[in-house]
Formats: structure tokens, sequence, C-alpha cells
């Protein structure tokens, strides 16, 4: 498992020998039932974790209890909270696993040696944090002053799989809809 990861950072830029050794042993697993939360708001996100298999959610939950999906992780996807993991600071969501997931990860204070200790794993990093940051400004600009029927085309087009995987009620918070409007695209399309 922890050669998926160094393949996927290995495609991002080459590492080195000795940072792929440290990685193999910094890396630990972690299994996650359906259901299990794996971050709860007002934590503090202290690990980065790489998505091996399954599916999770980022979601928030207002003052009246009403969750909103902010996101969804799957295979291959990085996964924390972004402010809470690099500011230290209490988290705003909950990241919660939909099906049963494996996930291998590092802890904050480990990224910042490998950091420091590997320059070449600095680039690794930076392309990692730009990749993930133009996805949520394409995802910002596929809802803004976008219809329903648009907003789900999208993520048709983009992420087909997630609608085939995520239950009704998680995809219809996240494209901003109710369950009744997602039924009527999903039977259209």
């Amino acid at each position: 498992m922890k050669e998926i990861v160094t393949g996927f950072l290995n495609s991002i830029h080459p590492l080195s020998q000795g940072l792929q050794q440290e990685l193999y042993q910094l890396l630990k697993e972690v299994n996650l039932k359906k259901k299990q939360v794996y971050l709860r708001e007002g934590t503090v996100s202290d690990k980065i974790s790489f998505v091996i298999s399954g599916l999770l959610r980022s979601y928030t939950v207002d003052n009246e209890g009403k969750e909103t999906t902010c996101w969804f992780m799957k295979e291959g996807d990085v996964t924390i909270s972004v402010k809470s993991f690099f500011e230290h600071s209490p988290s705003a969501e909950y990241i919660e696993a939909i099906e049963p997931c494996t996930l291998l990860y590092i802890t904050y204070y480990e990224l910042e040696m490998l950091y420091k200790k590997y320059p070449e794993f600095n680039v690794v990093g930076r392309l990692v944090v730009q990749k993930y940051y133009v996805l949520s400004e394409e995802r910002l600009a596929g809802i803004r002053n976008k219809k329903a029927e648009e907003r789900y085309a999208l993520l048709m087009k983009t992420h087909p799989e997630i609608i085939q995987r995520a239950p009704v009620q998680y995809l219809a918070s996240y494209l901003g809809i109710d369950k009744a409007t997602l039924s009527r695209l999903k039977s259209k399309w």
C-alpha cells in the first residue's frame, strides 16, 4: 500500500531514495468503518492522509443541525481539514467515511521534518496544494450562478463515480439542491 503513496508522489515530482525510505517508515495505516468520523469539528487536524480505498466526505453542521457536504475524497485523494491542519486551529468541519476506508497518513510535524530534510519534497507539497486549490476554485466556479441542472452536469462530467457511490442526501447537499430535485435530475440523465 505504501507504494501507492510513493507512486502518486513520484508522479508529481521525483523523490530521492532516502525520502521514499523515510516515507515508508513514517506512513501509518488507519481503517475506518462506514459512517465512522475521522475528524470532528472543534478538534485540530494533525494528519495529512492519503485515501487508499473507500470514500469520505467533509461536511459542516450549522446552528440548526443541518449538514452541508463540502467535499468528497476517494481513492488517490489527499484528505485534511486545510485551515485546521496548516494553522493548528480547531476544525470547522467533520470528515466521515461514507464507505469502509483505508488511509495512510503522516502527522503535521513529520511533514515539516520531511520538508526540512528533503528539499525536493517542498516541490511535491507545493504542487499538491496547487492542485487542490485549483480544484477548490473549479468547484466554486461550478456552483456560482449555475442552475441545479448545470451543477449536476458538471459533477457527472468531472466525477461520475461520486454520483454512483455517495448517498443521495450527501450529493444533494454538495450540489446545494434538495433530494427531490436531485432525483429528478438523476432520472432525466
